[in-house]
């Protein structure tokens, strides 16, 4: 079996090493961030390591497990790498809910770190 490309790598390195920090110690995730990183959580926008942070930190749950079931990942033309994640996660006895991520990440003095990241729960409202 031939090697992933290296966009495919660092790609799904990033995916597995965000989601096992985002499940058991959220505030370490600020490492993945910087000041001028965006992320757009559910339509409301955040910039800033600190603004991002504030609202990862005061999201209503206690625990949280994602289960990833599908991850796509491109080069960029600027050398960036795009990921698109789908998965499923389960908020303290909540319901699991489905979920899409799509994180742009970009390589910052040898280290990969998130620039844009947006996510959405994946809830439908047929009867709207």
């Amino acid at each position: 079996m031939a090697e992933k490309p290296i966009w495919e790598q660092i790609g799904s390195g990033f995916v597995q090493h965000y989601y096992q920090q985002f499940d058991t110690d959220r505030v370490k995730l600020s490492e993945l961030y910087t000041d001028a990183s965006c992320l757009t959580w559910e339509g409301e926008g955040f910039q800033g390591k600190n603004a991002i942070m504030t609202k990862l930190s005061s999201l209503p749950f206690q625990t949280i497990q994602h289960i990833i079931t599908a991850q796509d990942h491109h080069p960029t033309p600027d050398s960036c790498v795009m990921s698109m994640v789908m998965g499923q996660l389960k908020a303290d006895q909540d319901q699991v809910m489905g979920f899409q991520q799509v994180f742009l990440l970009k390589n910052v003095d040898n280290k990969w770190v998130c620039t844009n990241d947006m996510f959405r729960l994946a809830l439908h409202n047929f009867g709207a």
